[in-house]
């Protein structure tokens, strides 16, 4: 990221007005080519029909007003460069519900006093800090939110999070904002007045750094006025790292159940491999364990890259996972298994092959992805690859 300071007052020689102030402004992006394939009944890998792809371009603007005022920006361009004409049948994601086009994904206001930040305006949100409704990073770009975010750190070791979210771009049109929405054993249930967050995140317990979470979800179809919670404790200091987790959420409508799920996941460095293995179970309740932004990704421990749809509703799930250095980058093997619903439909196996390196200024991801569940018909494996250049 660059940092530029523009002057007021040269400004105002060409507009006329009156100005005397100095502005600083931070200039950065990213550059992104996203490709993905399928070995399918009809198309095996790299057929144009079984491939998707993208490239990208997303330009970041920060600028301190003065007075702890700050102003923030993001326009986000996405294409195919033509691919569409032979390589591939379809995008990943679209700025403006077209092939090619761009999107204003960010514009916010903040404000600083004393160990108090304000930021009202299209932003994203962390998983770490907001795990039910946050931007998620499997896409070309990232998801954002229109959301008021009211951030203190008076106390202590702690980090306080209060929060107003109203609508989000779910990915795959950057440019439409539309209400959030519960995932539900009957489908998608839009939250009509958007969703009211407070967050705790402390490390005053010793050897402990603790998340808990209150949502507040005004006014959704079917369910009514729902509450949920979710905590998440990570625990170090010990010969292994030890994940806990667990939430609920809670519909005001009689006659629909809660929804409760909790996890565990135990890790460490054993020589030059980093390992862990998690467990996770989530009940029949009315409600699904859903980013309410995106109704696509889940907070669960046991999330893998294609696998939410099986984890996150009647479901008990594993998860091995295992990274090692190699040739100047990093090799990931991640296996999960998932069992549970009516008729079993929640038996899924996945493996995820991945790599991850940094080259030539960049940043690349590729991984093999190995699906199966034979009651749904998916036995398709993929390729996804994607390379990134931060500036």
């Amino acid at each position: 990221m660059k940092k530029l300071m523009i002057s007021m007052a040269a400004a105002s020689l060409v507009t006329g007005a009156v100005a005397t102030a100095d502005v600083d402004v931070n200039v950065g992006g990213q550059a992104a080519l996203y490709y993905q394939t399928a070995d399918t009944d009809a198309d095996g890998f790299f057929h144009q029909n079984s491939s998707m792809a993208n490239i990208g371009l997303q330009l970041n603007v920060d600028s301190d007003i003065g007075n702890g005022f700050g102003l923030g920006g993001q326009y986000t361009m996405l294409g195919t460069l033509g691919l569409e004409k032979n390589l591939v049948s379809n995008i990943r994601q679209s700025a403006n519900g077209g092939l090619n086009g761009g999107a204003l994904t960010k514009v916010y206001i903040t404000k600083k006093a004393g160990n108090t930040l304000v930021k009202l305006g299209r932003q994203e949100l962390p998983k770490s800090l907001s795990p039910l409704a946050f931007s998620e990073s499997w896409s070309v770009f990232k998801n954002t939110f229109d959301a008021a975010v009211v951030i203190n750190s008076d106390l202590p070791e702690t980090t306080l999070v209060g929060a107003y979210v109203s609508t989000s771009d779910k990915h795959n049109n950057l440019s439409a904002f539309t209400d959030l929405a519960a995932e539900t054993i009957v489908g998608s249930a839009p939250i009509a007045r958007g969703a009211y967050m407070l967050t705790a995140a402390t490390k005053l317990i010793p050897m402990t750094a603790l998340t808990l979470s209150y949502y507040f979800l005004d006014d959704v179809a079917v369910a009514g006025d729902t509450s949920a919670i979710w905590a998440d404790a990570q625990i170090s200091g010990l010969p292994v790292g030890i994940g806990l987790q667990a939430g609920t959420i809670m519909p005001d409508t009689a006659g629909l159940d809660d929804t409760v799920a909790f996890g565990v996941k135990v890790g460490g460095e054993f020589g030059p491999v980093t390992a862990s293995l998690a467990y996770t179970s989530v009940d029949d309740g009315a409600a699904k364990i859903r980013n309410v932004g995106t109704g696509v990704k889940t907070p669960l421990y046991t999330q893998a890259i294609y696998n939410q749809a099986f984890i996150g509703h009647d479901s008990d799930s594993f998860a091995l996972k295992a990274a090692m250095g190699v040739g100047g980058g990093k090799v990931i093997l991640h296996g999960v298994m998932s069992s549970g619903g009516a008729n079993d439909v929640n038996d899924y196996n996945e493996l995820d092959v991945i790599y991850k390196t940094s080259a030539l200024g960049m940043d690349m991801f590729a991984a093999y992805i190995m699906r199966d569940h034979d009651d749904a018909g998916i036995d398709a494996d993929h390729i996804r690859f994607w390379t990134r250049y931060n500036f």
